[in-house]
C-alpha cells in the first residue's frame, strides 16, 4: 500500500509543478489584449482627466511627460 502512494506520488509530481508554467501573456496574445475594448476606461477625454486629478492630488509624475506640484496649477 504505501509503495502504491510512492508511485501515485511520483507520477502526480510533475502534474503538480507543470501546473504554473503558463503563467503571463504570450506575445501573440497581446494584440487581442491591446484592443480598445478591453480598456478599463475606454473615453480618451476621461482616462485624460483621471490621470490630471492623480498628478494633481498626487504631487507626483510619471510617465505623463511634465513635472507638477500638487496644487493643479501646471
Amino acid at each position: 500500500m504505501r509503495r502504491i502512494i510512492h508511485i501515485v506520488g511520483l507520477l502526480a509530481l510533475p502534474i503538480i509543478v507543470s501546473g504554473c508554467s503558463d503563467l503571463g501573456v504570450k506575445p501573440w496574445e497581446r494584440d487581442v489584449l491591446a484592443q480598445q475594448e478591453m480598456n478599463l476606461i475606454s473615453d480618451p477625454l476621461e482616462s485624460s482627466l483621471d490621470d490630471h486629478i492623480y498628478f494633481s492630488k498626487e504631487a507626483s509624475s510619471g510617465g505623463q511627460g511634465f513635472g507638477g506640484g500638487g496644487c493643479g496649477c501646471n
